[in-house]
């Protein structure tokens, strides 16, 4: 009896213990399992710090860039470093990451369509006509290079965007849009009447439908060929002169007579044309598109034109082992009222 008892003792022993040690096991795998996971999230949260410093160091180059550029030169085109790929990978070799890479581009917010100055500020009432013209040329090309249907009207988009900027509630000819008929749509949503802020807001605009305004068919929207930047240093007026010397091919056609958009290609040619690492053309006159074959007796609007801006938009990527990082900044050259120095004010910050 008492054998029996003591075998039974032995035996409950034996249970307890296998049960501790399996509890004790449970919560050490339990709490390395946790271990894990906080060295993890701490290393991922410091994997994105990292990250925002090394994209805010590439906008920081590509801004003291910029600065460098406005003191050696007053006309911006492709032809400097600030638009040379080659430049840009240079300067980066001087801020070196261990673990990580950033890569950077600069493009000049000039060398697109302002859409602000579509209309005359401040009072907005009346179009800009040479803004209008130039409207009317380009939404023709970009319908006829997406096959759309004839019967599309680019006055619509071009009243629409009017009413959308001016300060009354006065529908512009036949196709415009104004308060009432946003309020009747599917989702209604209040009109702006001020200047846009967001390119965005184009999207919602009468006439502007998606395979217009986004990509389509593997072909670039009017969002690409677009800005709401560009006001002048007093902040009332928007002079809507595009770069010709950045201006992409779409842009450049839409500035020429539509007799001689074909020439646009011509144009943009004309201003990459080197001998071994120079250069061959002067692109400091507004008129230099006259030196290219077939353009002699070309006129552009003077109005639409310049060969300098103080708008660039900078794309800084980076990239740390399996985390990327992509910050775009739009920015403006000013000079310091106090200083008389060259720097870069930041219109919009994105990271993503």
């Amino acid at each position: 009896m008492i054998k029996r008892i003591l075998s039974n003792n032995q035996g409950v022993a034996i249970l307890v213990t296998i049960a501790v040690i399996t509890i004790l096991i449970t919560i050490t795998l339990e709490l390395n399992r946790k271990s894990r996971a906080v060295i993890a999230s701490t290393a991922a949260i410091r994997d994105q710090y990292t990250l925002s410093y090394m994209a805010s160091s590439g906008i920081n180059a590509a801004i003291a860039l910029l600065v460098k550029d406005k003191l050696e030169s007053e006309t911006d085109s492709i032809q400097e470093d600030w638009a040379n790929p080659d430049k840009i990978f240079c300067l980066l070799e001087d801020i070196p990451f261990e673990d990580g890479v950033i890569k950077l581009k600069i493009s000049d917010e000039l060398s697109k369509i302002q859409i602000n100055a579509l209309v005359v500020y401040p009072d907005a009432s009346e179009f800009n006509e040479s803004q209008k013209n130039l409207w009317n040329r380009f939404l023709r090309l970009i319908f006829f290079e997406r096959e759309l249907p004839e019967k599309i009207d680019p006055s619509c988009i071009i009243n629409s965007v009017k009413d959308l900027l001016d300060f009354d509630d006065s529908i512009t000819g036949l196709s415009g849009a104004e308060s009432e008929y946003y309020q009747d749509i599917e989702t209604p949503y209040c009109l702006r009447n001020a200047p846009l802020s967001d390119l965005n807001q184009l999207a919602m605009v009468k006439g502007v439908s998606p395979e217009i305004f986004y990509n389509y068919n593997e072909l670039p929207g009017i969002s690409e060929y677009m800005t709401v930047y560009g006001v002048t240093n007093s902040g009332s007026t928007y002079a809507g002169e595009i770069n010709i010397n950045t201006a992409e091919s779409h842009i450049i056609a839409a500035l020429l007579p539509a007799d001689s958009q074909h020439l646009s290609s011509a144009i943009c040619e004309y201003r990459q044309e080197k001998s071994g690492l120079k250069y061959l053309h002067d692109l400091s006159s507004n008129t230099w598109y006259k030196n290219v074959f077939g353009c002699e007796d070309i006129e552009i609007d003077s109005n639409l034109i310049t060969t300098s801006s103080d708008f660039f938009r900078i794309v800084s990527a980076a990239k740390l082992r399996k985390m990327e990082m992509t910050t775009t900044a739009i920015v403006q050259r000013v000079k310091d009222a106090k200083s008389n120095k060259w720097k870069c004010k930041i219109l919009s910050w994105q990271a993503e």
